[in-house]
């Protein structure tokens, strides 16, 4: 019976063979949109800051809050589409992502801006980890590719978002925050369209779980896959924690040191952030060539040196440093996403839900850490903190290399 169904829906217009670009870009459009929008909020935080008084701890649970509604939901979600994929869950998680906004453009006090933020994270949480399944299913096999395809429009969205609120969000005040539902609608009409594609995949495949591509993690010792798993960890930790410094108080710190405005320091965040999102493409193709162990030990522990350096220069190589550091760490996640679905295969939706909660998770922890810091010694000291932390990356090394024949640890 199955064989039937596929006969009759594999030549079908909307099921492309091999790679599906067309559904790849969507949704890498839609990330785009999706996280331009969560990086309004972070971008709202000078202007927050100065409204409402906060101190740089309420700003840090303000992102914590975020982030954890951005992750503590995802490994669930994923774990739930493994068993029962939703095509259309993907639209109607958008309708968190709405709500929040409208939340957020109107909100008069610390709680409702929490409850607004929430409501931003659990329309993130049922985002990514469907999402991740869905660019796998359209790889056809070239997994890290596709994966940055999808991540790039993430970190792209992340990019826009500072530069928006510098243009829309900063000059005219909280309010205009409401511009941005426009954005959420057209990505929940977007989103409905993949999930027509994502059903008649389903549909073809019979609706049992999908196989994303062979791999020789099945080989390998679960001590070592155990192992391997922890070792990502540490490089998410890495990663967002330091990362965390940048997005929430790069701007303050620049504003503090070199005498910046809002605006200024708005557009300096986008230059690191845009470096961000054409390092994640650039990660894509090289895991697929080279294997994705050595882009996740390069991409981290190869941007120490950058990091290092950047508390003890001036302006123009201060930017220079976080432009360089965005192309180079941004690969990483990527490659750390598909080499863990690599060694659990049959677990795809929740292992990017686990990943791209800890992405959100230690991020927000990391944010709020370095506020509550910040509050008892200065932003220079939790900056200069920050850029230590890549020199991690060097356990990278351990991983085996999963690809076809070369599964060797160390």
């Amino acid at each position: 019976m199955r064989n039937n169904v596929w006969d009759k829906l594999k030549g079908h217009p909307h099921l492309a063979q091999g790679t599906a670009y067309a559904i790849l870009f969507t949704m890498g459009a839609c990330h785009l949109l999706n996280d331009m929008i969560q990086s309004v909020i972070p971008a709202l935080y000078p202007l927050l800051k100065d409204s409402f008084g906060f101190t740089f701890a309420q700003i840090g649970v303000i992102t914590l809050v975020f982030q954890l509604t951005s992750s503590i939901f995802q490994p669930f979600i994923g774990l739930y589409a493994d068993r029962h994929p939703q095509p259309y869950s993907l639209s109607l998680g958008m309708c968190f992502t709405l709500s929040g906004l409208l939340a957020l453009a109107f909100a008069t006090n610390f709680l409702l801006i929490l409850l607004s933020v929430a409501l931003i994270g659990c329309g993130s949480s049922v985002f990514h980890p469907e999402a991740s399944r869905v660019a796998q299913m359209a790889s056809g096999g070239r997994k890290s590719l596709a994966q940055s395809i999808f991540q790039v429009g993430g970190n792209g969205g992340s990019a826009i978002g500072p530069l928006l609120a510098a243009l829309i969000v900063i000059p005219y005040g909280q309010h205009a925050v409401g511009w941005f539902a426009l954005a959420a609608l057209l990505a929940s009409f977007l989103l409905a369209r993949v999930g027509y594609w994502y059903s008649l995949t389903l549909r073809a495949m019979g609706r049992t779980r999908h196989r994303l591509g062979e791999t020789v993690a099945g080989a390998l010792p679960r001590r070592v896959v155990r192992m391997s798993l922890g070792i990502l960890v540490l490089m998410i930790f890495s990663k967002y924690f330091f990362n965390a410094c940048m997005t929430s108080y790069f701007t303050f710190y620049l504003m503090e040191k070199f005498g910046l405005t809002v605006q200024q320091s708005q557009y300096c965040l986008f230059a690191y952030l845009a470096a961000f999102a054409i390092g994640t493409l650039a990660g894509g193709f090289l895991g697929d060539r080279y294997g994705r162990k050595y882009v996740i030990l390069f991409s981290i522990l190869g941007a120490a040196p950058f990091t290092l350096a950047m508390p003890y220069l001036g302006l123009g190589g201060t930017l220079t440093m976080a432009v360089i550091t965005g192309l180079v760490i941004a690969s990483a996640f990527s490659a750390i996403v598909v080499y863990a679905t690599d060694l659990m295969p049959d677990k795809v939706g929740m292992i990017a839900g686990i990943f791209f909660g800890l992405m959100f998770g230690l991020g927000g922890i990391g944010s709020a850490f370095f506020g509550w810091l910040a509050d008892v010694t200065s932003i220079e000291f939790i900056f200069r903190v920050s850029t230590w932390l890549p020199l991690m990356g060097v356990v990278a090394v351990f991983l085996p290399d999963v690809r076809p024949g070369k599964a060797k640890v160390g």
